[in-house]
Parts: structure tokens; C-alpha cells; sequence
């Protein structure tokens, strides 16, 4: 079976070639296509969850801290890389895949005028079929950056959020 094809179980047996980490709520991956660079996914953990609904509520914000550390690594990652970055869009939509996950989208200024303000399903359908704009190894500097910058944000995150008396911090 190709990975695409479960790509949670995929990530969970480590068969998943674009999981860059485990996160706490899933699996963070670099997008299978790239035309515009940066883009990632945060997998959630249960292949079961077709919507945040069906979540606990403490999953869900998990989830969701989660997705906000993505978009933060992409963010950090995707600026240092291109002067031309505008800033990251996070969109939770599950029309097409029907599992928990969150699509993290860096913005440029280099896109069309008409595009830069839209979302990104309005791009041209063969943007996400063109071998160009597929994922390869000239990805492999901004998937590091990506991956430095969400190790490093996880571990400031889990130092942040420990008691420090005993007492869990409110908020989390």
C-alpha cells in the first residue's frame, strides 16, 4: 500500500516520508506539493476523528496548540528563506480527507494579485499536480529550517507550561 493512502497509519509506523516530527496531537509534515514553499499539514493522532468535534476537549486544544506551533515554525522558517513573505494562514477544513488535520499555508508576496488574497483551493488545480512544484530535495534546506524551528518551539513550549510550584498553570 502506498503511504498516501493512510498516511496516519503511515506516520504512526514511521513508512510516512514527509513527517518532519511527532507532535503531542499527531504528526507535522511537509506538504506533498510545495508551490508555495513552506506548506505543511499537522496529521492529528486518531485516524478515527473526522472533524475536531469528535475529539475530546483537551485533544482538540492540544491539537490546536499544536497547529499554532506549526504555523509558527513555517512562519519563522519561510521568512528567514524569502524576503517575500507575507504570513501563514492555518485552515482546518476536512472536505476532501475525512480525518483530523490542519493545513498550514505560508503567503507571499510574489503571488498573483488575484490568488494573494484568496485561499489557496482557488489556485489552478494543476498546482497541485505539477512534478515542478512537488516535493523533492530542492525542499530539503526550508524542511530542515522548518523542523529546527518546531523542535525548538516544542522544547521552549514544554518548558514554558511545566508547573513551577506543583500546581498546573491555567490556560493549558
Amino acid at each position: 500500500m502506498d503511504w498516501r493512502e493512510d498516511r496516519i497509519g503511515s506516520a504512526a509506523r514511521g513508512e510516512n516520508p514527509t513527517v518532519i516530527a511527532e507532535l503531542d496531537s499527531g504528526y507535522a509534515v511537509i506538504g506533498d506539493v510545495q508551490f508555495l514553499p513552506g506548506y505543511c499539514v499537522l496529521l492529528g493522532r486518531d485516524p478515527n476523528a473526522k472533524s475536531l468535534a469528535d475529539m475530546p476537549r483537551a485533544e482538540r486544544v492540544r491539537f490546536l496548540a499544536d497547529a499554532d506551533l506549526l504555523a509558527t515554525a513555517v512562519e519563522r522558517a519561510c521568512r528567514e528563506a524569502d524576503p517575500s513573505f507575507r504570513r501563514t494562514n492555518i485552515e482546518v477544513l476536512g472536505n476532501a480527507d475525512t480525518f483530523v488535520h490542519a493545513h498550514v499555508w505560508p503567503r507571499y508576496e510574489w503571488e498573483t494579485s488575484e490568488l494573494v488574497r484568496l485561499p489557496v483551493w482557488l489556485y489552478d488545480p494543476t498546482s497541485w499536480s505539477d512534478p515542478a512544484t512537488a516535493l523533492g530535495e530542492r525542499h530539503d534546506a526550508l524542511r530542515a529550517s522548518i523542523t529546527r524551528h518546531l523542535n525548538d518551539l516544542v522544547a521552549s513550549d514544554a518548558v514554558e507550561i511545566a508547573p513551577r510550584d506543583g500546581r498546573a498553570r491555567s490556560g493549558r
